[in-house]
């Protein structure tokens, strides 16, 4: 009935009765509809309060954890404090799963009441020191929810954290990479690049950074792709740019796992684009539009490649942009454009064919298609207007203007028609004697009686590009009658217009061209004074200026290197990587931006801890003897040298090496307590076989001593029966110790043969010496 949406809140009190139920199953139930209506009934709820601190005291780890999670999860500000005690006890229990629910409780409890952010925090401290991977992720929520700004409690545990990173559970892994990610931006310094004398790139990084890149490294294999991503982003704001390449193919893995996962990876990988684009280059092909793709995906994908375009891949890339043309998405089609405007402006080389492009775009029957061709060529426009050299005739700057300026009465995209309009004003000058209208090209002056005929119905962008064209017009060649009788006219509806703009662009218009044509307004029209502009003065205020429009559209060249180095230390660290409004391209309220780099971090000591001082200490040690990886040189060798033998253990060019006794790295070359009996330093092989041979005869006699006494108990309590089996048993111990003298007598032979030796194999590599007195004892 709850799934279902009803309200079900009149059974609180039958429900709550089972609190106590045996039953597991019944019991998840209850504590569901606890969950749900406690807060609605909070007299009622406080009832089974005790249930649930018995429960915490259970033998399950699993009831334990649930009765902390229902406890917490009451909405009832007055147990607040009944929960910090029974999160402060499970913070310590015995078992990882329990201390992963009390990791997760804080945050409920500090949304329940505030003022127990204190003991919380204690709590939280104590949490801290868990070695457990079940629960460090679960801990570091906790702290982002409850303290986020208290990053000295992590100071001692930091190392820690960054080695146990790989062996957290998946999701505690993208919140522990955040939690760590921050702390490195405030406490560590910012890792720098530079060259030696030699031309050498040396780079400066703190070890304690490293630490946590070497950690992270190994999670770009995981399958979860939330962890790829956090550590992609931990790379991007950590790492220096000769690092960023192992991001690459972790992220392109990901673009098969789904169609979700496809989206947010492409909106990650056009972030790192903006700014090292040189990364995905290469890889330009996987980012192909596919019939598939959804209209998100084909606009990510579109603005992705207009981003890797590059001397190599351009004609490619604006083949593909072409096709685009033809894709009935408006969006794609526009986003396709735009990127054949931006291989132009990019590549000088590429000017041409993609003028020619933009050219076969305003040919085609979709009024989309054209619009967004008209717009990109008024700023390709712009741009070759400030070379003076030209590839062909039909690509010139002023042939395209013209070609668009016939062509008015077909487009009617109003933007479209506002950057024709635009264009024609801009580059109506015409110097040559021969020119129809004195000063003017031959098709402005149509254009604008065109426009003038249709004033009234067209959108205010259009009106105020058609009073503009109007006072050039007149600006250009001021004694034409019909161009003043057109501009006369075009002002007089301007004056009359619905749209303030418009009515104000008039105005002004009229009052800056007074010492020009005073007698372009209306009669009623009042002088208002002020300072008259000439001729020259009012070409300059409509002309000039404009021309440097072309380089504010084009990137510096500055920034266009800034923007390809693909050092992300120099740009702005308010980046959104990594956020939800990256995705949803909007910003979104309480969104978590990294801080900035310290200059020069926090002491490096204050992340020392005593693990930290315990291996340092056992270094010193082991640096201060002669020790290997696999163990000691041993007093053996030095012992066999005063026997005069010679070893055949380590033979190196005619020279003996010391026999070597594998012990444990770092030991003081005995065996660990227990291992072995305690006899002392071992210093001859063959001492220790005798010792070995002794402890076992030692042994065998204690056995038969015991065998002996249990015999005569049985014979005094057994009578005549238990005499004869006294007497079988004393025959048997007889034959038995007369063998064991018979074989102590035999002569000494020396070791036994191998049975690889017995066959002809190989020799043994121990010889006993001569003369020693244990070369009776089998090699074992």
């Amino acid at each position: 009935m709850i799934s279902k949406g009803r309200n079900v809140s009149e059974y609180f009190a039958p429900v709550v009765k089972n609190v106590a139920s045996p039953s597991l199953e019944i019991r998840k139930l209850v504590y569901i509809y606890l969950l749900r209506y406690a807060e609605a009934e909070p007299d009622l709820a406080l009832l089974s309060i005790n249930t649930f601190q018995r429960d915490l005291a259970d033998s399950s780890p699993l009831i334990r954890a649930m009765a902390l999670r229902v406890l917490s999860g009451i909405r009832v500000p007055t147990i607040a404090s009944l929960v910090v005690l029974a999160i402060k006890k499970c913070a310590s229990d015995t078992s990882p799963y329990v201390r992963k629910t009390a990791a997760l409780s804080i945050p409920k409890c500090h949304r329940l009441d505030e003022s127990q952010l204190p003991s919380l925090i204690e709590i939280l401290s104590t949490l801290l020191r868990d070695r457990s991977p079940l629960s460090v992720g679960s801990v570091a929520i906790a702290f982002e929810a409850v303290c986020p700004t208290r990053l000295d409690l992590l100071h001692v545990h930091y190392r820690r954290l960054c080695r146990v990173l790989v062996d957290v559970d998946e999701w505690g892994q993208v919140n522990l990479l955040e939690l760590l990610v921050r702390y490195a931006r405030t406490m560590l310094p910012r890792p720098t690049s530079s060259h030696d004398s030699l031309g050498e790139e040396k780079e400066d990084v703190d070890r304690d950074l490293d630490l946590l890149l070497m950690s992270a490294e190994p999670l770009f294999q995981s399958r979860n792709p939330a962890v790829v991503m956090a550590v992609t982003r931990a790379f991007h704001y950590l790492a220096l740019s000769s690092h960023h390449h192992k991001a690459v193919r972790p992220l392109l893995r990901l673009l098969a796992v789904s169609p979700e996962v496809e989206r947010v990876i492409l909106i990650y990988i056009l972030s790192i684009s903006h700014i090292s684009s040189h990364l995905f280059s290469p890889h330009y092909t996987r980012f192909v539009v596919r019939a598939d793709d959804s209209t998100q995906v084909k606009g990510t994908k579109t603005r992705l490649l207009r981003n890797l375009v590059t001397v190599d891949n351009w004609q490619a890339l604006l083949r593909e942009f072409v096709d685009y043309t033809d894709d009935v998405d408006e969006t794609l089609v526009a986003e396709a454009i735009q990127g054949i405007g931006h291989i132009a402006r990019t590549l000088s080389e590429s000017t041409t064919q993609c003028l020619n492009a933009l050219m076969a775009c305003i040919q085609s029957p979709h009024d989309p298609v054209v619009a967004n061709a008209v717009v990109e060529l008024k700023s390709l426009v712009q741009t070759q207007m400030q070379h003076a050299a030209r590839a062909n005739s039909s690509s010139a700057p002023l042939t395209i203007v013209e070609r668009l300026a016939y062509r008015i009465d077909e487009i009617r995209h109003s933007q479209a028609r506002a950057c024709i309009i635009w264009l024609v004003g801009q580059y109506a000058a015409d110097d040559s004697p021969n020119a129809l209208v004195e000063g003017v090209v031959p098709w402005a002056p149509d254009v604008l009686r065109k426009i003038a005929k249709s004033f009234r119905d067209e959108t205010v962008p259009v009106k105020l590009q058609a009073v503009t064209l109007a006072a050039k017009l007149l600006v250009l060649s001021p004694a034409h009658d019909t161009l003043t009788q057109l501009a006369k006219y075009v002002f007089a509806l301007a004056r009359y217009d619905r749209s303030y703009d418009v009515r104000d662009r008039g105005r002004m218009l009229h009052q800056l061209l007074a010492g020009v044509a005073p007698n372009i307004g209306a009669a009623d029209v009042k002088d208002v004074g002020g300072v008259v502009l000439r001729r020259a003065q009012v070409r300059v205020v409509l002309f000039e200026g404009k021309e440097s429009a072309a380089v504010a559209i084009a990137p510096a060249p500055q920034d266009a290197a800034t923007a390809t180095s693909g050092d992300t230390n120099t740009t702005t660290t308010r980046e959104r990587l990594g956020t939800l409004s990256l995705v949803l391209g909007r910003d979104v309220p309480h969104a978590r931006l990294l801080p900035d780099w310290l200059e020069h971090g926090v002491e490096s000591s204050l992340r020392d801890s005593p693990e930290d001082a315990a291996a340092a200490a056992s270094l010193s040690l082991s640096s201060s003897t002669v020790v290997t990886a696999i163990g000691h040189v041993a007093a053996g060798g030095a012992a066999s040298a005063r026997h005069g033998g010679s070893s055949s253990i380590g033979i190196t060019g005619g020279q003996s090496t010391p026999i070597v006794v594998l012990t444990p790295a770092g030991s003081d070359g005995t065996s660990p307590a227990g291992s072995v009996p305690n006899k002392g330093t071992v210093t001859d092989l063959d001492a220790f076989y005798a010792s070995e041979s002794e402890s076992e005869s030692e042994e065998d006699e204690d056995e038969e001593e015991e065998e002996e006494e249990e015999e005569e108990e049985g014979e005094e309590a057994g009578g005549g029966e238990g005499e004869e089996e006294g007497e079988e048993d004393e025959d048997e111990e007889d034959s038995d110790h007369g063998h064991q003298q018979g074989h102590h007598d035999e002569p000494e032979a020396g070791p036994r043969p191998t049975p690889e030796e017995e066959e002809g194999g190989v020799s043994s590599d121990i010889e006993f010496y001569e003369g020693s007195s244990s070369t009776n004892v089998p090699v074992r």
